[in-house]
């Protein structure tokens, strides 16, 4: 088994099927290794070492080396594609929609609406993998040392769902949606508020400033 791979990014590949090779190369070999588009944003400059954690999927007629940018971010991967019905793909599209932490908070509160806002992912889907993957991840949250931020917090799923819907119906996009909320989470009083009047007012009275 392949832990890690360090070496000179000297390729990457966009496949028409939207995924991601990157070309590494260590000790004048080439490796290719499928990785996420959040990676593929930030790999270094020409000529830097990349240190690539990896995960390789044996197959009948291929092997797949899927690198990741810590091994955090592996083992989300792995655990993911434990879960009945996520394959390698949907899990990287997991990672690439909502990042580490988010991807973990999501999970571990519970939080269908927002694994749902990764492409291919529906509600049973999602459903499925908070079911299997909640406790795990609490747990492995402690041991790995992954936090989450108050910025990181959500609103209950409910308010969240009426939230985005009434928004949506006034005309904002989703990524101005999204943006509210995140400001509207830093505040610890707003967390605690059932109310969605309140939300709802509140973001609309942020997104009216921008």
């Amino acid at each position: 088994m392949i832990n890690y791979l360090k070496g000179k990014p000297v390729e990457v590949i966009n496949n028409s099927n939207n995924r991601i090779t990157l070309i590494l190369e260590v000790n004048q070999i080439g490796y290719e290794i499928q990785i996420p588009s959040r990676l593929a944003r930030n790999l270094p400059e020409e000529d830097s070492q990349l240190k690539i954690f990896t995960h390789l999927q044996i197959k009948e007629d291929q092997q797949i080396l899927y690198g990741f940018a810590s091994a955090a971010e592996r083992d989300i991967f792995r655990q993911s594609i434990a879960v009945s019905g996520i394959g390698a793909q949907l899990a990287i599209a997991l990672i690439d929609t909502l990042g580490l932490s988010d991807l973990v908070q999501a999970i571990v509160t519970g939080d269908v609406n927002r694994l749902t806002k990764t492409p291919g992912v529906g509600r049973k889907t999602a459903e499925r993998v908070v079911l299997e993957l909640k406790t795990k991840l609490a747990q492995w949250r402690e041991i790995a040392g992954v936090t989450t931020s108050t910025s990181s917090a959500i609103p209950a799923a409910e308010i969240l769902e009426d939230l985005e819907m009434t928004l949506l119906a006034l005309g904002y996009t989703q990524e101005e949606i999204e943006q509210a909320v995140s400001i509207l989470s830093k505040d610890d009083l707003m967390l605690k508020n059932l109310n969605v009047e309140d939300w709802i007012r509140e973001a609309i009275a942020w997104l009216s400033q921008e």
